[in-house]
C-alpha cells in the first residue's frame, strides 16, 4: 500500500511542487490538498491519509493549531511532518512541542522531501535539525526535569533515547549498541512510556528541555 500524503500550504505553487514531487514515486500517493489549517480536520477525517505535510505559517488556523486539533480529536492520527523556510522559526519548534512528527525545509531536494515523508510513515527515525535542538535546549524547565526524573530510565534504555537524539533510527541504534532491532524498539517503547511521550519528537524534546542531552 501507498503512503499516502495530505499536502497543506497557503502557497499553490508550494503545494504543486510537492505534488510533483510525491507523486513520481511508486510508493506515495497524494490524497488531497488543502490552502489552510482550517480545512485539515475534516480532510484527515475523511480522506485518513498517513502523512500530513503541514506549512506552519498559514492565514486563517496556523499549523501549530491544525496540529492540535488533530492530535486531540482523531483516534489514529496520521503523522505529521512540519514544512517551513525557516529551520529555526520558533513556530516550527511550537508545532514539534504541539505533537508533530518531524521537519522539512521548503528549499530541501526532492531526494531529502521523498526520504522525510517515508522516515516519518515509518515513525523509527527523526527529523530535528541541529538548530531546533538549540532552541529546545534553551527551554530548560523543572517540569521537564522533573519529568526525566520520574522516568527513572535504566542504563540502557538512556543510551537509546541519547541516540535518538541524534536522530538514529531503530536499525542504527541497534547496529550502535550491538543490539537486536526489536530489543531497540522494546527499549523505545519504554522510553516513550516513561516520559509520557506520544512518540519519538516528544520524548527527544523532553531529553533537551530537561537537559538529559545537550545540543551539539
Amino acid at each position: 500500500m501507498p503512503i499516502t500524503v495530505l499536502l497543506v500550504d497557503d502557497e499553490p505553487l508550494v503545494r504543486a511542487g510537492l505534488r510533483a514531487i510525491l507523486s513520481a514515486q511508486p510508493d506515495i500517493e497524494v490524497a488531497g490538498e488543502a490552502a489552510d489549517g482550517a480545512a485539515v480536520l475534516p480532510l484527515v477525517r475523511s480522506l485518513r491519509p498517513d502523512v500530513v505535510a503541514m506549512d506552519v505559517r498559514m492565514p486563517l488556523l496556523d499549523g501549530i493549531e491544525a496540529t492540535r486539533a488533530v492530535l486531540r480529536t482523531v483516534a489514529a492520527p496520521p503523522k505529521i511532518l512540519v514544512v517551513t523556510t525557516f529551520e529555526n522559526d520558533q513556530y516550527v519548534y511550537d508545532a514539534l512541542r504541539a505533537g508533530a512528527d518531524g521537519f522539512l525545509l521548503k528549499r530541501a531536494a526532492p531526494a531529502e522531501i521523498v526520504q522525510a515523508v517515508r522516515t516519518v510513515a515509518a515513525g523509527d527515525s527523526l527529523l530535528f535539525p541541529t538548530a531546533l535542538r538549540r532552541l529546545a535546549a534553551s527551554y530548560g524547565n523543572e517540569r521537564a526535569r522533573a519529568v526525566m526524573e520520574r522516568a527513572a530510565l535504566t542504563a540502557r534504555e538512556a543510551d537509546v533515547l541519547r541516540l535518538m537524539a541524534r536522530g538514529m533510527s531503530n536499525p542504527e541504534i541497534a547496529a550502535s549498541l550491538t543490539l537486536g532491532t526489536e530489543t531497540v524498539k522494546t527499549h523505545v517503547s519504554a522510553v516513550l512510556a516513561k516520559l509520557g511521550a506520544r512518540d519519538r519528537t516528544q520524548a527527544v524534546i523532553a531529553a533537551y528541555e530537561s537537559g538529559f542531552v545537550a545540543p551539539g
